[in-house]
């Protein structure tokens, strides 16, 4: 990899978290609602809510609330929740787990599942195989994750009862070792798929379409005109450079797949941020939603960091201009 390139890529991030830092607190505190009222309730009095306004540091001016916010996130300090009274990192720290173990699986169901079905679709172009494919791809992308989400609750999981309805794990089960693990992977597989079926759809599509315009290029008829088995040919000459705009997109689409699972733990009952988001934005708990916003955003970031490294990684001939 060329190390300017990498230079300049990783020399981007820090201007970014910082526009970052500012477009998300300013988003928050600039949104209607009063946290205090929220917290300490609408029939309290001017004393109460001073002394609470003053506690959070929310008597003073926005910028100077800006500036120590600012000066806090330096320091991995995201600040106190105020319903909660803990440390804003611990609180996430304690529910992420459970939101990245979910967004991995489906981004590698996604990415695995749609290689594999756009390669069987760009094998025999306009074929019954890529018909199917591209119909069955059409339909999962245009379908919102969370329809999608209250339809395989109430197929597979109520009417056929093949998975769990809600929950990481079983009540009242005490399971332990390799009990356990299949526990919760069986608890996350409806789930990821719900997750991961439009990523799915996008990586299938994109990639059928640059495979088949990769293997029609004069390389593959030379590799061809050579006596090479198919097999070479498809995997070994066209797949590698089709795989550029599928990077491209996985990458590009990190933030839609954790936006996306958000929703789907809400509709799952899975205990990660997503459901301490929507309890915080209930309870206008602003430290925890704008560090939820803060460390979704910058994954994104660090994901599209990693995608440019692999895109160049693919391809040696690209630098940065």
């Amino acid at each position: 990899m060329n190390l300017r390139y990498a230079g300049w890529r990783l020399a981007q991030l820090v201007p970014t978290c910082a526009g970052i830092v500012l477009v998300g607190f300013l988003l928050i505190h600039l949104a209607p609602g009063d946290p205090v009222l929220a917290l300490a309730g609408e029939h309290g009095d001017a004393a109460y809510y001073a002394f609470m306004r003053e506690k959070f540091g929310l008597d003073e001016p926005l910028p100077v609330q800006l500036a120590t916010y600012a000066g806090n996130v330096a320091r991995a300090d995201l600040g106190i929740s105020y319903v909660r009274g803990q440390p804003v990192l611990d609180v996430i720290l304690e529910r992420l787990p459970a939101t990245v173990l979910l967004t991995v699986t489906a981004l590698v169901l996604s990415t695995v599942l749609g290689v594999t079905l756009g390669v069987l679709a760009a094998s025999r172009p306009r074929g019954a195989r890529d018909i199917a494919v591209s119909t069955v791809s059409l339909g999962c992308y245009a379908a919102p994750v969370f329809l999608v989400g209250q339809l395989a609750v109430l197929t597979l999981a109520l009417r056929l009862g093949w998975f769990p309805v809600q929950g990481m794990s079983t009540a009242r089960d005490d399971a332990t070792g390799w009990a356990q693990v299949a526990d919760v992977a069986h608890h996350l597989v409806l789930p990821a798929l719900v997750l991961a079926a439009q990523e799915t759809a996008a990586v299938a599509r994109l990639g059928r379409g640059a495979l088949v315009d990769e293997l029609a290029r004069d390389h593959i008829r030379t590799a061809r005109a050579k006596g090479l088995p198919e097999r070479t040919v498809l995997f070994k000459h066209g797949l590698r450079r089709a795989l550029l705009p599928v990077v491209t997109v996985i990458g590009g689409r990190v933030g839609h797949l954790v936006a996306g699972v958000l929703v789907v733990e809400i509709v799952f009952g899975w205990p990660g941020i997503g459901q301490l988001l929507l309890n915080s934005m209930q309870n206008r708990d602003t430290p925890i939603i704008l560090g939820i916003f803060l460390i979704v955003a910058i994954t994104v970031v660090l994901a599209n960091l990693l995608t440019d490294f692999a895109y160049v990684w693919l391809d040696p001939r690209i630098r940065y201009r």
